[in-house]
């Protein structure tokens, strides 16, 4: 599994509408791409909760040859034409989880991003960061998330789906916060794939 993400910050006065209906309009195109396990098609808005207006899509892929057909294809392509080329993030995934509201479509997106300590072993980060992923997964509410991590920044992603607004315990606080997204449509293709694939490990 490969979780990638970009972020397209938009101006303050932006209309969100446009992405809303671009997402309305496009989203389905990716209904059966090949390789993707799911991706969730997201939002900030200035005001709600959020400093900016942006267009932050999360991808969960089964395949890397899937994630390198789009970036490479037109379907990125057409990302790059109407707001210029965004920096891709790219995490290996670590876990995925189908919460207890799996079977519920998500209204809500929750990304936490943490570093890896300098004085912690990377297994034993990584360790305690799957302890923790597989008990949060647990939380009423909780449609699928995934653990990554970025082994270059030594970064590690926790990625969340919920079918209903997250309590302010369950996002945390302060550098352990999580960033809320809007959820406007979800591909979601292999997403069974994701579930069955051994932990911390991808397909190859």
């Amino acid at each position: 599994m490969d979780a990638m993400q970009y972020e397209i910050t938009l101006p303050a006065d932006y209309d969100m509408g446009i992405i809303r209906e671009r997402v309305a309009t496009r989203g389905h195109l990716l209904d059966d791409f090949p390789g993707l396990g799911l991706k969730a098609y997201l939002i900030r808005e200035r005001g709600d909760g959020s400093p900016v207006n942006q267009y932050a899509p999360f991808y969960l892929w089964t395949a890397p040859e899937g994630m390198h057909s789009f970036l490479w294809g037109p379907g990125f392509q057409g990302i790059v034409n109407d707001f210029g080329r965004p920096v891709v993030q790219h995490w290996t995934g670590l876990a995925y989880e189908e919460g207890p509201a799996a079977s519920m479509a998500p209204r809500t997106a929750t990304r936490r991003r943490s570093p890896v300590p300098l004085d912690l072993a990377p297994a034993q980060a990584v360790a305690e960061a799957r302890a923790r992923h597989a008990r949060e997964s647990r939380a009423d509410g909780v449609v699928a998330s995934a653990l990554a991590i970025d082994p270059r920044h030594w970064e590690l992603v926790h990625f969340t789906l919920w079918a209903r607004e997250p309590a302010a315990s369950e996002r945390g606080s302060g550098s352990g916060a999580s960033e809320r997204f809007q959820v406007l449509h979800v591909s979601e293709p292999e997403r069974a794939d994701l579930a069955a694939q051994p932990t911390g490990t991808s397909v190859r």
